[in-house]
């Protein structure tokens, strides 16, 4: 009979074994994952609620309909294809806007507002989002659906409703279930009456750049560069294309060409109990997008969930992220790592980028007039208020052969002049900061992170997002992907290996425990 020690002991042993069973089990079956820094997740409270996290905002005159302007809005960052089996619908309790400013008084002259609903034919029946192939928005073996309401928001609340039941492009759920996406993208978008169109749906994210910024500026040495941290990801956007005079002051695009705009998404207080949750109170709202990277790595941790929750014309009146325009962080971690001076001085070029415009109107230091409102002949410049948007010249005609640098490389319609698709907004923000825009460009970071061009390219006409991805992400990095056995259609090797010998582990310490018990037994 063993010792009441060896028994303790042999307890221990199994519940390792066990241990290491689940672990291997964990690991072989289903995988392993860890959150990493983003510059989409940008502030604490707005992590923790991707479906309405505003990533990113374009707005660029149409090239191939150069009378009208396009503004495109993502949300819901780093959608890995195969993330079943609800992957990533619009959140039906939230309200998606884009904003449009074109007096300069740093409030919405028109809100084009997004609100979605639901159409869940799955039940108790299933927990598939198709079950079979989807070659059609109205396709019978699409099982969840999304439809959506848009309405114009004048400056005094009033509302005209554009679009209702508008078809919303599903989830890419792969290439067996959506074989043709592209099609079930182009019957998604609706023609809106007076020469406008929208598009609601997935789209491969359309941000390229190196993350890697945030491991000590891409390892203190610009040896962590080149990665497109972003690629193979997926995200949700609505795509919006109107004619000029819908957006310009007055109606007249040639008097008054420049407009402002940003995103933002509002939700109201949410009331939990057992299985449901229920909408109620005020709206609030929870994250705000204008200009690039601001939020990101201009506001500091401490403002950044006070930002996403201001309206431009509060921008003013926080005086710490005034301050961080005027006396940015990042130049000063470029000289501390890499013994780049930084501009001195007051930063009065980044104020006229982020905050009034680029204008000699208000007596900036860069000597040009592109982009402020204060620029439109019916503009009254005393009402003008400085606030971060991201602001159009529409009278800027799209570059034959745009450069992904910019105004930079003296191609007016990019960014900070609006923002396109191809816009290389890490390269240009980066520059931008270390003083470019008067003293041009620094050299010592010309190369900058070296991810130069999305991985997928942008379609010429609308909605002109790449089509979403449609395989996992870990199937072209450091990871091998691992291959069926060779009678076709089985699991992974690996993981079911892994598996198994988790369960033969699980299963051998069970027996152990069940044949110790049987002898410390006292009938024995």
């Amino acid at each position: 009979m063993s010792t009441p020690l060896t028994s303790r002991r042999a307890t221990r042993v199994v519940a390792a074994l066990a241990a290491v069973g689940a672990t291997a089990l964990a690991t072989g079956l289903l995988g392993t994952s860890g959150a990493g820094a983003s510059s989409h997740r940008e502030a604490p409270l707005i992590a923790g609620d991707p479906a309405v996290d505003n990533t990113d905002v374009y707005a660029f005159v149409s090239p191939d309909h150069q009378d009208t302007v396009t503004l495109i809005a993502n949300f819901s960052p780093f959608q890995e294809p195969n993330g079943g089996p609800n992957f990533y619908p619009w959140a039906t309790d939230a309200r998606y806007d884009l904003n449009v400013d074109n007096d300069g008084d740093a409030r919405a002259d028109l809100t084009y507002r997004f609100t979605f609903q639901n159409d869940d034919r799955r039940g108790k029946s299933t927990f598939l989002y198709n079950n079979g192939v989807v070659d059609s928005l109205d396709d019978e073996n699409l099982l969840f659906r999304q439809t959506y309401t848009l309405e114009l928001v004048d400056q005094r609340g009033a509302s005209t409703k554009l679009v209702q039941k508008g078809k919303v492009a599903p989830s890419n759920t792969g290439p067996k279930s959506m074989p043709d996406y592209a099609a079930l993208r182009d019957q998604a978008i609706t023609q809106i009456q007076g020469g406008a169109k929208a598009y609601v749906g997935q789209a491969d994210d359309s941000f390229f750049l190196d993350l890697r910024v945030f491991d000590l500026l891409y390892g203190a040495d610009l040896s962590e560069v080149g990665q497109d941290t972003l690629k193979g990801f997926n995200s949700n956007t609505i795509a919006l294309q109107v004619p000029k005079a819908w957006v310009a002051l007055k109606g007249d695009a040639k008097r008054n060409p420049v407009i402002g705009v940003w995103g933002d998404t509002e939700r109201r207080s949410m009331e939990l109990s057992p299985g449901r949750y229920r909408a109620h109170g005020e709206w609030v709202q929870v994250s705000r997008l204008g200009n690039p990277l601001v939020n990101e790595v201009v506001v500091p941790a401490g403002l950044k969930d006070t930002f996403n929750s201001l309206t431009p014309d509060q921008d003013g009146k926080v005086k710490e992220l005034v301050d961080r325009v005027t006396n940015p962080e990042l130049p000063q971690l470029v000289e501390a790592i890499y013994k780049i001076p930084a501009p001195k001085g007051r930063r009065d070029d980044l104020v006229e980028i982020f905050l009034t415009g680029i204008t000699t109107k208000l007596g900036g230091p860069i000597k040009a007039d592109l982009n402020s409102q204060v620029n439109n002949a019916d503009v009254d410049k005393r009402r003008f208020v400085p606030s971060e948007q991201l602001r159009l010249n529409m009278s800027v005609a799209p570059a034959a052969d745009p450069n992904r640098l910019g105004v930079l490389a003296k191609d007016n319609q990019g960014f900070p002049n609006g923002r396109r698709l191809s816009d290389d907004v890490l390269d240009i923000g980066l520059q931008a900061l270390e003083g470019a825009a008067v003293n041009g460009v620094v050299e010592a970071l010309a190369a900058g992170d070296k991810v130069d061009a999305n991985e997928n390219a942008f379609e010429k006409k609308f909605p002109y997002v790449a089509l979403p991805n449609n395989t996992a992400v870990n199937t072209g990095g450091a990871e091998v992907a691992i291959k069926p056995t060779a009678g076709g259609g089985g699991l992974p090797t690996a993981p079911l290996l892994s598996g198994l010998l988790a369960i033969l582990l699980i299963g051998a310490g069970a027996w152990v425990l069940r044949h110790r018990a049987q002898q410390d037994s006292p009938t024995e």
